[in-house]
């Protein structure tokens, strides 16, 4: 097969002085609800080989899993308006400088630790350390997607949690279809490893490793799997 890389990506990719090869996989795209399952099933068996690894992005699964909080169950209210003003306003998504994360934030951790967290994390930039407020707050809060319609309009109305179980869910997809995976929280800015199969004998460190560079993007590729093969 041919691998291809999204615009401004590499196919090939060195972990540990091993290469590898990534492929972007295009899949139509994923709504609420779906079954992962039959996805990967679609998309992926056809290319997959025993060795490779494939990288999910968390969202897709999130999504198959309901795993979806809606604008108007959350009434903002005045402690999100106000704290959300101090906040910062990433480029990746939307951050707790938007009053609607603010207030997930506030009925997710409460309130009393969304304070302390605004406090600390505040005291802590003055010191040059970002991230404390998520630190506190937890990764539910700080896994948050959705919520705004730059890239996908679809997603204006709708904030995307975490995946549930994510470990679990790609052991579910190594036993069914024998593939294995990893589920990964991935932008331009960082990386994180949410879950893998039980069968992945790479460390975390070197998983990372392999998707580095956000090999799926981070606009409308609709390429949230990747495909990865050592080189022969």
């Amino acid at each position: 097969m041919e691998f291809v890389a999204n615009e401004g990506k590499n196919v090939e990719i060195t972990v540990n002085g091993t290469t590898y090869m990534r492929h972007a996989i295009k899949t139509h795209f994923v709504k609420q609800g779906e079954d992962y399952i039959e996805i990967f099933k679609k998309y992926v068996s056809p290319l997959y080989q025993e060795g490779d690894i494939v990288s999910s992005s968390e969202k897709i699964i999130a999504l198959c899993q309901n795993r979806v909080v809606k604008r108007e169950d959350l009434k903002i209210g005045f402690w999100a308006k106000f704290l959300s003003k101090f906040a910062s306003h990433p480029d990746t998504g939307v951050g707790v400088g938007e009053t609607i994360k603010m207030q997930y934030a506030i009925t997710k951790a409460g309130l009393p630790k969304v304070l302390w967290a605004s406090f600390a994390g505040g005291v802590c930039k003055l010191f040059g350390k970002k991230g404390v407020f998520y630190e506190i707050v937890g990764k539910d809060v700080a896994g948050l997607d959705g919520f705004y319609d730059h890239v996908w309009s679809e997603y204006r109305d709708i904030g995307i949690e975490n995946p549930e179980n994510p470990s679990g869910v790609c052991d579910e997809i190594k036993e069914k279809l024998g593939m294995s995976c990893m589920i990964v929280d991935a932008n331009d800015l960082g990386q994180e490893v949410l879950g893998y199969s039980s069968d992945i004998t790479l460390s975390e460190e070197e998983l990372l490793g392999l998707i580095a560079d956000n090999p799926c993007g981070q606009g409308q590729q609709t390429t949230p799997i990747i495909l990865i093969r050592k080189k022969q």
